[in-house]
């Protein structure tokens, strides 16, 4: 069986990791260099890096950021925001990323997901789908909304050539109330490609929640790691606890410290 993945998110604009509830009122967290490393070590899984106002900004992704993280990390980075043209993908892939998630530029054109696919594979492809209440997609950072049903969109994005789905459900975002299982659900069992579940994590319960329910293979957090609601260690042991399949990484801080 697949261990279950822990993904810790920054989000990013030009004064560094930012974090708000519902994608509005946005607060600065920290550095994102020092962060993403940290959460390395404290034995994410994963990091994501989302630059949240490229594509509002119509500018590119923060490409210096994107090499300082991508030296300091020993996990996977995946790195959206701004990415428009299959050359924008290699440009972030040669800066360091090992994933690209593309969200308002895939809805724009759709065909873009199969040519950086083509070009790159698919596993480095992530199509990232921010998700109203209405179950209905919306692109810039969550400004502008869209008729394309989520659930709808998730599968024929897989069909495209995405490699992952980054399924947020806007709603959920900051609250702290639990993940969306029943989107996420919907959205795997339309899917054959791994769904990573973001928007609503507050404990390490919820983490156990949504493997227990759905068949998500992976669950992002932010603000509850910048803020030391609890660790990722604390999340691993409490999925462990569960009997769930998670990787316990011996060389991170956590492990160590359980090992003294």
């Amino acid at each position: 069986m697949l261990t279950k993945r822990v993904v810790a998110c920054l989000d990013v604009d030009r004064s560094g990791v930012v974090k708000g509830v519902g994608f509005e009122d946005l607060r600065r967290v920290g550095d994102p260099v020092t962060l993403a490393e940290a959460y390395g070590h404290a034995g994410a899984d994963e990091v994501v890096l989302l630059d949240v106002s490229a594509t509002v900004e119509s500018r590119a992704t923060l490409f210096d950021v994107v090499r300082r993280t991508a030296e300091r990390l020993f996990v996977p980075l995946t790195v959206g925001g701004g990415a428009r043209t299959v050359d924008d993908f290699g440009a972030l892939l040669r800066a360091g990323a090992d994933k690209v998630a593309v969200n308002s530029a895939a809805v724009r054109d759709p065909c873009l997901i199969t040519r950086a696919a083509e070009r790159f594979g698919a596993q480095c492809v992530v199509v990232s789908i921010d998700v109203d209440a209405s179950g209905l997609v919306r692109t810039h950072g969550g400004r502008q909304g869209t008729a394309l049903d989520a659930v709808a969109w998730a599968a024929r994005c897989a069909t495209l050539g995405a490699g992952e789905i980054l399924l947020t459900s806007i709603g959920r975002d900051g609250g702290r109330d639990g993940f969306d299982i029943e989107l996420t659900q919907r959205v795997v069992e339309a899917v054959r490609v791994p769904v990573v579940a973001s928007g609503g994590a507050g404990a390490a319960s919820h983490f156990v929640d949504l493997f227990e329910r759905t068949d998500a293979a992976a669950a992002l957090a932010a603000g509850i790691f910048h803020d030391g609601v609890v660790s990722i260690g604390d999340v691993k042991r409490a999925m462990a606890d569960a009997g769930l399949p998670v990787r316990i990484e011996p060389s991170s801080p956590d492990a160590a410290r359980r090992s003294a």
